[in-house]
């Protein structure tokens, strides 16, 4: 049986128009449809082609979009109409419209139309002010982008060739501004620029250097201006056009996708900050098409024609195909040689480069998408609770209209008052029936009431006006509020079960902090630096300080840095007193070597650049990755600085040397994620001492598998293991460190054989990793290093109030997959009892296929789930039954299970991790995806590695569609703008990737930690008083509406009002808004701190128990009760005795002003009675519309004749008097009342929740320290530890089969304590348990310690220095006598420094075997650290 023919009920497609209805976006209409993208050629001083022309004008297909991105979601001539159509969404205002035009015809017109139509105008009209300054705030925001300036290539006559399309407008103030300006100012050609003055900073070069592109005689300023020769002029970012000449500086943004020409790098490399992109922090190299290489100049480039064929624009970011013709020669192009538009120039002082595609045709924003018009939930919600009330309003309708009908039909003459004028010849009782229907609407038509919605409208402002000036959520650092950018979706924050998060700048500051490390089995934790603020720029890369004079592979002319020592940075990051004592006066020498190894090590082995500043005699380290710059700043703390590199010769200054230590740099094994580590090869630059050393890192079991057989390796290796687990344990990043001896002859042999690997045709990368592999071996352990990728400030404890909350946590990085699990450890969404599932490559039909992988793990850990039995989990050409299907296709793994006999219900749950590759595969295949959503819905988090934009958006589409949640996306950069887009919330956080992020979000916040305040506090507030309010105005229009139709018996359904008009009028103005006003700006259904210290009372809020059908209904019912008993008791105590003195019949507003007065004091009584906080202003507002109502109905009955006529005059004279009056209002306020009341009691007594409870105990007790009441959360604060249930006075479920939201187990609300706080532990405690991992790619069972490492694998920057490498071993087998005039001359050094160390087996020393006293200098910084035994 086909999949698709039992799809549970929210897969099944319902094919009707309604689901066509409801699935179509108002997007859509006003999206321009732009014609299928088709390759492009791209023209630099070469005119277009005559094919490009039709009739004398450019074809369309020529015509390339402008580079202005726009995030907002109106234009001028949009706004109106869209505007209009997204409001008339709702049910209630086309019905609102239809009443409107309905009483302009004179059948059925109450009042003048102009009124009747003024409320809906109103409306309309706030709803569109507020959406129109959401939206000016985004064109602001567009704009600070769209004018970002880059320098661009202007005079000599140059002239791009290419065309571009015309901007769009903007409504923003500017637009009024430019317009004012223009017609002051003379005419301008659109494509005519006018001179930007430049405010940038001169860059620092040598004016000698004419070839230089940033000498200041080609950048044209105020003062230097010169349109006969080619230079640079400062233009807008959205003025840039394909084809434009650029060039780019240090730091700068890339404002398009652009080929690179030359940079100022040897080898004409360009480094780029991918992070914006991809989320990965570690540098990127590119380069420029060789045969561009020569455009280093404006001239040059204005002087040198060629053309760009490239593919159409496609959103693969990773896929890039073209090719430059230049003289006929065609070269190729691709990713390597483009920088993408969101990336950041780095390391590179300048770069020159040929715009390719701009604005919607480059990579990000194709990632990203339209900004979607959002809806809340309980927006949504509503739609059915109008369609209810309209559908009773039409059976009101009906009613009447038939029942009058047919009175009418049997008799005219009963002298009823509804019946005056029925005698005319044109009146016929069957069409008065169709005009009572008319009426009924009109009478009845405040069912839905249209106040309700202005009401939220303005309730909605407040409560961001609330989040905006909550000072909790304030980031003084920056002085940055929380922004709400849309004001509509406040009560969606009190609904979310999905949290889908970034990882770079969002959990994490991009800053990697040396914090521990454990050299020769002892543990070094750095002296205690609790609270120091971090400088994201210094610990991570850096970039703050302008290049000077950099030393950097493969630069013969480059110097390097004074003699003099240098300064490192401001301050010390990693300082350890021991660390110090032991370098000085070791326990013993070989421990002593070991530390001079393991920090002369890290300082070597590694691609970074130093840089030197001359003026403030500072050296700053420039990585590609901050993993890399964070291990040598810490050598360099210790003392070890790396004093850069001059070729392949590497300095270095050890703290007990008066000079520096030269090595020749010989190979670099690069990392890579299947190697897992990184060597260098180095030979020593000392006469007498030219010994060859190779120095790894790596991950642990690399390491450990490649360690020489020893007892002294044994017993460091178990050690150093412990002490990796102690690492791991608190989320800290390891590397081990070994090194080994290489004798000259092994080496020239080992050198021979991967030179020829390198140059093999077939299977290089497999010769180049197995000959590694043979050098890599026999090693002698260091030591490990524990590194922290610091986190944004409480992330770790804003996750685990999450998870307390119910909330899942799914993380989408474009990190590699150990970066990905290193910040589950750090966040705390990896516990140290979890269960790691990993999924990573493959595709359908292999055996390690994402679909096998994903099967395998449901059948070895959920095998009671029975997620395998349903038909959509199983491709569509299987036909065998569910059952027989998976035990057929399932391949024994070898291990029973990774949990034992309580598999799936270890306290710390399953993490499930999955990398880009397999999440695409899953995303192809729709029964792979459904798969994917049932194991990940079961799993306690998710991480996605490696992932793309579009496959960010993709994930939450995947669980927001699948499950019908409410899911929230949380980013800073570019990378995420698609993702939060797709969510139902989207939060930016204003960080350091740009205002991308921010300016598609709907809330705006400057640290990850707010979200918890804004969920817990102002979500759960907005969502409760929004939902309260809601039901309360349907409830108080219900009653009004009751009493009226209650009447409807007694006047033959005519539709007649009971009372007077007025009240009717002023109904939803001033007798009964206020309290439905206060309950959504006012109410508070507990406290704020209770909220932030119980996180799992949000659980209510997840659970939709504020509001609903169910809840609706309710009120419903007991609005008609109340509006029974107001009437009927009303109604017949009048129609007794008369309560006039004179004895006369009361007249009917006599008894009808009882009735409203009396109907306008339960409603606001009641409505105060469903608030749960009364403060002063609710007092007010409770109040206010009864007394309102007491004075209307003492003084408007007073108004003479004279002014103007009135059916109440003197309707008070009768009724202030009558006993009935007061006694009548006196009953039913207590009759109706009293089932509400009771009920209330009850459950607050017998049936009480968790609110009541707590509610309760701060009204007794409102000094009561409930954070610290061992009778609710003390129970909480011990991780691990079993606890009582019955001791438990809160609410507890756990999590549901299908994964929705039900309280996870007390027991693990507990947080990962931050680092600082567990270093306290460390002292003496034993390393806790680690996470228990499984690789369903290759069966791998194990535990993670925390590797991770990230370099870029196979860039061009490193190809070219092992080509360079590769060139001088040629030249060294092929001319020993020039290699050996090339070397540098080794240092003259004392003899007996190097006593100390004993040479390996086999060799001969030079130098005499005294050894130093142990009370002057230490034994010297040289590897070897270890003698051999």
């Amino acid at each position: 049986m086909a999949p698709a023919s039992h799809p549970p009920q929210r897969h099944r497609k319902r094919n009707n128009w309604f689901t066509r209805l409801t699935d179509w976006k108002i997007e859509d209409l006003f999206k321009r449809k732009r014609p299928p993208p088709i390759p492009r050629t791209v023209f630099v001083n070469e005119n277009l082609p005559e094919d490009a022309y039709e009739k004398g004008k450019v074809k369309t297909s020529w015509i390339y979009p402008t580079n202005q991105v726009l995030t907002s979601k109106y234009t001028v001539i949009t706004f109106l109409p869209k505007n209009l159509l997204e409001q008339f969404r709702r049910i209630a205002n086309i019905f609102f419209a239809g009443i409107a035009i309905l009483q302009f015809f004179s059948a059925f017109s109450t009042i003048s139309p102009g009124l009747v139509v003024l409320p809906l105008l109103v409306v309309l009209l706030a709803t569109g002010i507020k959406d129109g300054y959401e939206d000016i705030k985004r064109h602001q925001s567009d704009r600070a982008v769209n004018h970002a300036k880059v320098w661009r290539l202007h005079g000599a006559d140059w002239v791009n060739p290419n065309v571009t399309g015309p901007k769009q407008k903007s409504y923003s103030f500017t637009f009024v501004q430019k317009l004012f300006r223009r017609s002051r100012s003379h005419t301008v050609h659109e494509h005519e620029e006018k001179p930007v003055p430049d405010t940038a900073p001169q860059v620092a070069v040598d004016h000698d250097d004419n070839n230089e592109p940033d000498n200041p005689r080609f950048l044209e300023t105020s003062h230097h201006l010169d349109e006969t020769k080619a230079h640079w002029k400062r233009t807008l970012w959205e003025d840039v056009a394909v084809g434009d000449v650029v060039m780019l500086r240090a730091d700068d943004a890339i404002p398009a996708d652009i080929l690179i020409c030359a940079t100022s790098e040897e080898e004409n490399v360009a480094f780029v900050e991918t992070k914006n992109l991809d989320g990965e922090t570690n540098l990127k190299s590119r380069h420029a098409v060789p045969s561009l290489a020569g455009l280093r100049t404006p001239s040059d480039v204005a002087g040198t024609a060629f053309h760009i064929d490239m593919e159409a624009p496609q959103p693969n970011m990773y896929q890039i195909h073209g090719a430059v013709i230049v003289d006929d020669d065609k070269q190729p192009v691709d990713g390597l040689t483009v920088l993408l538009r969101g990336t950041i120039l780095r390391n590179t002082r300048w770069c020159i480069g040929i715009v390719l595609y701009t604005g919607e045709d480059t990579k990000i924003v194709m990632n990203s998408g339209a900004t979607p018009s959002k809806r809340s939930r309980v927006e949504r919600g509503m739609n059915p609770q109008v369609f209810v009330n309209l559908s009773l309003l039409a059976v009101m309708a009906v009613v009447c209209a038939i029942v009058d009908s047919i009175l009418e039909q049997r008799g005219h003459d009963n002298g009823a008052p509804w019946e005056w004028g029925t005698d005319r010849s044109d009146d016929n009782p069957r069409v008065n029936g169709g005009i009572t229907f008319g009426n009924a609407l009109i009478t009845f038509q405040n069912v839905v009431p249209i106040s309700l919605y202005i009401s939220i409208e303005f309730v909605r402002t407040c409560q961001a006006l609330f989040i905006y000036f909550d000072k909790d959520i304030w980031y003084e650092k920056t002085d940055q509020p929380t922004l709400a950018r849309s004001w509509n979706l406040a009560d969606d924050l009190g609904q979310i079960e999905y949290v889908f998060s970034d990882k770079t700048g969002t959990l994490t500051q991009n800053a990697m902090i040396f914090r521990q490390c454990s050299i020769g089995g002892k543990i070094y934790k750095g002296d205690s630096t609790e609270d120091e603020p971090v400088d994201v720029d210094e610990a991570a890369q850096e970039d703050a300080v302008a290049p000077a004079k950099e030393t950097q592979t493969g630069s013969s002319d480059e110097t390097t840095a004074p003699q003099t020592a240098p300064k490192i940075s401001p301050h010390i990051r990693f300082h350890d007193e021991t660390l110090e004592q032991d370098l000085l006066h070791g326990d013993s020498q070989e421990h002593s070597r070991t530390l001079h190894g393991f920090f002369a090590t890290l300082s070597l082995c590694h691609t970074v650049l130093a840089s030197y500043d001359p003026d403030t005699g500072m050296i700053t380290y420039k990585a590609q990755s901050p993993d890399e710059a964070a291990l040598v700043q810490a050598a360099a703390d210790v003392g070890f600085i790396f004093r850069g590199r001059e070729r392949e010769t590497l300095r270095l200054q050890t703290p007990f040397l008066d000079h520096l230590e030269e090595y020749e740099l010989l190979n670099i094994l690069d990392f890579t994620s299947a190697r897992k580590r990184m060597s260098v090869i180095v030979r020593k630059l000392e006469e007498g001492d030219g010994r060859i050393f190779l120095l790894c890192k790596g991950a642990d079991n690399v390491i450990f598998d490649r360690l020489k057989q020893s007892t002294g390796n044994e017993q460091l290796k178990t050690k150093t293991g412990e002490d990796l687990d102690l690492f791991a344990s608190d989320g800290l990043r390891t590397l081990c460190l070994a090194y080994k001896v290489i004798p000259e002859d092994e080496y020239n042999a080992w050198a021979d054989r991967y030179h020829d690997a390198t140059v093999a045709l077939e299977d290089r990368d497999d010769k180049i990793e197995a000959v590694s592999n043979e050098i890599e071996q026999n090693l002698r352990l260091l030591g490990a290093t524990a590194i922290e990728d610091k986190l944004q400030d409480g992330v770790p404890e804003a996750i685990a109030d999450l998870k307390r909350a119910g909330i899942k946590v799914w993380v989408a990085t474009g990190d590699k997959l150990e970066t990905a699990i290193a910040i589950g450890h750090s966040t705390n969404l990896i516990q140290p009892q979890s269960n790691v599932i990993i999924v990573r490559g493959g595709t359908y039909g292999t055996t390690k296929s994402a679909y096998n992988q994903l099967a395998d793990a449901v059948d070895r850990f959920f095998p009671e789930s029975n997620i395998m039995d349903s038909p959509l989990v199983h491709p569509p050409d299987d036909e065998k039954a569910p059952s027989e299907r998976f035990s057929l296709r399932r391949m024994p793994t070898g291990a029973s299970s990774l949990v034992g006999s309580r598999n799936g219900e270890r306290p710390g749950g399953f993490v499930l991790v999955i990398d880009g590759v397999a999440l695409e595969h899953a995303m192809e295949e729709e029964f792979t995806k459904e798969l994917l959503l049932q194991l990940g819905i079961r799993c306690e988090a998710v991480i996605c590695c490696r992932v793309s934009p579009k496959q960010k958006a993709q994930i939450v589409r995947l669980v927001k569609d699948g499950m019908d949640v409410v899911t929230l996306a949380i980013g800073d950069g570019a990378n995420d703008v698609s993702m939060i887009q797709a969510a139902d919330v989207g939060v930016g956080i204003s960080g350091e990737e740009g205002l991308q992020a921010v300016n598609s979000s709907d809330y705006a916040i400057a640290q990850f930690r707010f979200l918890t305040r804004l969920l817990f506090v102002h979500g759960h507030w907005s969502y409760a008083r929004n939902g309260n309010m809601i039901v309360n105005f349907f409830y108080k229009n219900i009653v009004c509406i009751g009493v009226l139709w209650w009447f409807q018996i007694y006047c033959q359904f005519s539709t007649t009002y009971v009372f007077e008009y007025t009240y009717l009028l002023f109904w939803n103005v001033f007798w009964s808004l206020a309290p439905v006003i206060a309950i959504g700006l006012f109410d508070r259904i507990i406290d704020d701190d209770i909220l932030m210290t119980l996180p799992e009372l949000y659980r209510y809020g997840r659970e939709r128990t504020h509001f609903g059908l169910k809840r609706f209904i309710i009120y419903m019912l007991d609005g008609v009760m109340q509006s029974a008993i107001i009437f009927f008791v009303i109604y017949y105590t009048y129609d007794t005795t008369s309560a006039r003195n004179d004895g006369w019949g009361v007249y009917q507003y006599e008894m009808a002003t009882t009735v409203v007065v009396a109907t306008a004091t339960v409603v606001n009584l009641v409505n105060g009675l469903n608030t749960a906080a009364w403060t002063g202003w609710v007092f007010f507002s409770v109040s206010i519309g009864i007394i309102l109502i007491w004075a209307y109905t003492a003084i408007y009955p007073e108004i003479s004749p004279g002014w103007f006529v009135t059916d109440a005059y003197g309707d008070n004279q009768f009724t202030f008097p009558s006993a009935y009056f007061w006694l009548g209002i006196i009953f039913v306020v207590l009759i109706s009342m009293l089932p509400r009341y009771v009920l209330k009691s009850y459950k607050f007594i017998y049936l009480p929740n968790d609110i009541d409870i707590l509610r309760s105990l701060r009204s007794i007790d409102p000094k009561h320290d409930i954070a610290h009441d061992p009778a609710i959360v003390g129970n909480l604060d011990r991780p691990g530890e079993e606890v009582d249930d019955d001791r438990l006075t809160m609410t507890e479920t756990r999590q549901s089969e299908d994964g929705r939201a039900s309280l996870p187990p007390r027991r693990s609300l507990q947080g990962r304590p931050s680092y600082q706080a567990n270093r306290q532990s460390m002292e003496g405690g034993a390393a806790r348990a680690n996470p228990s991992q499984v690789d369903m790619s290759t069966g791998r069972e194990g535990t993670s310690r925390g590797f991770d490492f990230s370099t870029e694998e196979g860039g061009y920057a490193m190809r070219r220095v092992q080509t360079h490498l590769s060139e001088r071993h040629v030249s060294r087998v092929s001319l020993p006598a020039a290699v050996e005039a090339r070397t540098p001359k080794r240092r003259q050094v004392s003899m007996n420094i190097f006593s100390s160390l004993r040479r390996p087996k086999g060799r001969s020393q030079t130098t005499p075997a005294s050894a130093p006293p142990t009370d002057k200098k230490p034994p010297p910084p040289s590897p070897p650290p270890a003698p051999e035994k």
